[in-house]
């Protein structure tokens, strides 16, 4: 029986939506509209921090899979060495590579590593990669032909090898840090006391608002010597590189606490110590909820005000106040859920606008990332709204005196 009581008055609501839409929709619209534009921008601020979040692997041209730790999409690993790290990374790349299917593995080792000013002596931080370079091996949009092939330092484990000292800049690198190719490369503190030597100054690296994150490549040994992570021979992640997609299944089991992933969708290594994706999605929520409850709560205020002949009539013929309320509060979800549907629209060419303007401004081909369960979301957040907003026009449709209406 409440059932039944509830999907007539639903029915009543919608209804009364689609008189007004054919009648006087001016209201209506300014709601939808308003609803449409705060999950819009939700929608599209979403997107931005799903395409954050997805940013969690190092891109490398011609490298087709990726072993990286589980925790590597919600985490930093750049600068945040708390995380989990792949171990023994170069017997494992070894044994990846005689694979006849692959045509190279490296792992890549990730660290920021504070240099002195050539010029100054000041310190400055510079993002550096442990890498085992090979030939036409490109990390981090940097060619590794300058390094000496292998990591002779290496040396099977005794880390007791040849020490090449070799750095490829890039150029953001080699403007804050004032050096060119042939020059010595100083740490900043270092304890390990050893030389480094500018071998190539390269265009390129990973894109970032400010412009071009500063960064060198150094053999992957000589990183973990000078950072410490030589202790267990560890790294970041593991680049695979083959054109046979059957190599995924062999690489599944190689450690614990990992995943696979593949070249597609995926863009440079996130630089940063917080939750920036987390954040950016919690703050476009607030954003949508708070301005989408007020466009509704407003106009739909003063739908009930200019519609007080209707629900008097509702109230003589003996609809009760609580009744009248369900009405006006169901058409408000309704209005809201209208506005969410557009809004998902909105939210795609928004989606669409910033990966337009990430690719001219900063050359980043996915900036934000549109996803069907966006969709499905705009849509929770849009019922969340009319929930939200129903609340002062049903407290002003009780309001309503029906003998004062209809005199």
């Amino acid at each position: 029986m409440v059932l039944r009581r509830f999907r007539a008055l639903l029915g009543v609501a919608v209804r009364r939506v689609s008189g007004r839409l054919q009648i006087a929709p001016q209201r209506v619209l300014l709601s939808v509209l308003g609803v449409a534009l705060a999950v819009g921008l939700m929608v599209t601020v979403t997107g931005v921090s799903l395409g954050l979040a997805s940013q969690s692997v190092v891109e490398s041209d011609g490298v087709d899979y990726w072993i990286v730790p589980e925790q590597a999409d919600v985490e930093s690993i750049a600068i945040s060495t708390g995380g989990v790290r792949l171990g023994d990374v170069h017997s494992t790349s070894r044994d990846i590579a005689s694979d006849e299917r692959v045509d190279y593995a490296t792992p890549v080792l990730l660290e920021l590593v504070p240099i002195e000013d050539a010029t100054t002596g000041e310190r400055k931080y510079v993002l550096a990669a442990g890498v085992i370079p090979g030939e036409s091996t490109d990390v981090l949009g940097l060619s590794t032909d300058q390094l000496t092939p292998g990591d002779p330092h290496y040396a099977d484990g005794s880390y007791d090898g040849p020490w090449t000292g070799e750095v490829i800049l890039n150029d953001a690198a080699a403007t804050v840090t004032n050096t060119s190719s042939g020059q010595p490369l100083s740490l900043s503190g270092n304890a390990t006391n050893r030389s480094l030597t500018v071998a190539n100054v390269s265009t390129g690296g990973t894109e970032a608002v400010g412009g071009t994150v500063p960064m060198m490549l150094v053999h992957l040994s000589e990183l973990q010597t000078i950072t410490g992570a030589s202790n267990g021979d560890t790294a970041d992640q593991l680049l695979v590189s083959t054109n046979d997609p059957a190599v995924r299944d062999s690489l599944e089991g190689r450690y614990d606490r990992t995943t696979v992933v593949s070249r597609s969708g995926l863009s440079a290594q996130q630089v940063s110590t917080s939750n920036l994706p987390l954040a950016v999605a919690i703050a476009a929520l607030l954003s949508a909820v708070v301005v989408g409850v007020l466009f509704v709560t407003t106009l739909m205020g003063l739908e009930v005000s200019a519609d007080r002949e209707q629900l008097g009539t509702l109230a003589a013929l003996g609809v009760s106040a609580r009744s009248r309320s369900i009405v006006v509060a169901a058409e408000t979800v309704i209005i809201s859920l209208l506005g969410g549907g557009v809004g998902i629209a909105v939210g795609g060419l928004g989606v669409l606008g910033v990966n337009r303007l990430g690719t001219e401004t900063f050359g980043v081909d996915t900036v934000a990332v549109f996803e069907p369960r966006l969709a499905v979301y705009a849509l929770i957040v849009a019922f969340f709204i009319g929930l939200l907003g129903a609340t002062y026009p049903a407290v002003l449709s009780r309001r309503t005196d029906p003998l004062e209406v209809l005199s």
